[in-house]
């Protein structure tokens, strides 16, 4: 066989599973400076839900340059992200200028959310501010090195 058996374009969209909707979708809100797109949160309490794709399991999602980032209720209260495990080790999202990770490092401060540090990291072309989400994923922001 020759040739890619599919040629994405970028990513549809990234679905975090978490513990609290609520709380998740308060820090994502104050993260991107803005409410979620679709938002089925409010019927979180609705024993029918947690089985409902089509309300996004009482789930709310983010979108931003083309791009979804959605939240799934569905994870037990005492469960914690663990970036060892199968699956999902961080999510980076892409800004425009190392300035943009400066300037966040004091938003982020302001907001009272722990943080990384900025850090160039010259192999990757790349400069990367770190925080982790209420329920401990790893976010990461990436700019072009300068």
């Amino acid at each position: 066989m020759t040739g890619a058996i599919v040629n994405p374009l970028g990513f549809s969209h990234v679905r975090l599973t978490v513990t609290d909707v609520r709380r998740s979708k308060a820090f994502y809100e104050l993260l991107f400076g803005m409410p979620p797109g679709s938002d089925f949160s409010d019927e979180i309490d609705d024993p029918t839900i947690h089985d409902d794709p089509w309300r996004t399991y009482g789930g709310c999602s983010f979108t931003f340059g083309g791009q979804t980032l959605g939240l799934r209720p569905v994870a037990p209260v005492d469960d914690r992200f663990d970036p060892d495990r199968v699956g999902l080790d961080h999510v980076s999202f892409r800004v425009a200028s190392a300035d943009d990770l400066h300037a966040a490092v004091d938003r982020l401060d302001a907001a009272g959310i722990e943080h990384g540090l900025v850090t160039d990291l010259p192999p990757f072309g790349l400069v990367i501010l770190s925080v982790r989400d209420p329920d401990g994923i790893n976010l990461e922001f990436a700019a072009p090195r300068p």
